[in-house]
């Protein structure tokens, strides 16, 4: 889609048109999912499904702010990348304790009489290339990371945003986003190293 198409779909969605919200769900929801699931080892489908949600109100709420400074589905994706933390967040209090009583699988369901049915992490398309324990490995490695490296990782290597898109969104010039990307792609591998053992892992291509 040219910027122009873009503006003018923008406009749409201010104006309240639901054919417009239609467009452009059908246009970003699908690459944000795929986003969203790569953010973390630990993201199910069904996890990936409600920080979508999440994402597209926030962008239904927020689409009069957006300034155009970059494309959209990159700020979708930030948008998207801080609700992922947000839910990853929930996850770890919920994990602690969280106020929240234990439930027994085995418990029935008073109102329908079923026993519990938890979600499992399905795999998805994207894990055809890697393996599930390497991408686990991954995700690991990155939740390792400061926050300014795991944004610009992901922007790059699972929002496949250019260079240009990555310094219009961070406000960054091309240059700095190369060096920031080689120093964090640097801190990644050494983490990578530890989790694997000690092993050499291969070095990413920046």
């Amino acid at each position: 889609m040219s910027s122009d198409d873009e503006a003018r779909l923008i406009a749409r969605c201010r104006a309240g048109r639901s054919e417009a919200w239609d467009e452009l769900f059908d246009l970003h929801y699908p690459a944000t999912a795929r986003f969203v699931f790569q953010l973390s080892h630990g993201f199910s489908q069904e996890d990936a499904e409600e920080i979508c949600q999440e994402t597209f109100l926030a962008v239904v709420r927020n689409i009069a702010s957006f300034k155009g400074g970059s494309r959209l589905q990159t700020w979708i994706f930030r948008i998207a990348a801080n609700k992922a933390q947000d839910h990853r967040h929930r996850q770890r209090a919920a994990k602690r304790g969280g106020g929240l009583a234990p439930v027994s699988l085995d418990a029935e369901n008073p109102e329908t009489g079923l026993t519990h049915d938890p979600p499992r992490p399905l795999p998805g398309p994207d894990l055809l290339l890697l393996t599930a324990e390497r991408r686990s490995q991954v995700g690991l490695a990155l939740e390792q990371l400061g926050a300014p490296c795991r944004e610009i990782i992901d922007l790059r290597y699972f929002g496949d945003l250019s260079y240009e898109e990555i310094s219009a969104e961070l406000n960054l010039n091309p240059k700095t986003v190369s060096s920031r990307l080689s120093k964090c792609l640097g801190q990644l591998e050494q983490h990578l190293n530890k989790i694997f053992s000690g092993g050499k892992s291969a070095p990413f291509a920046v």
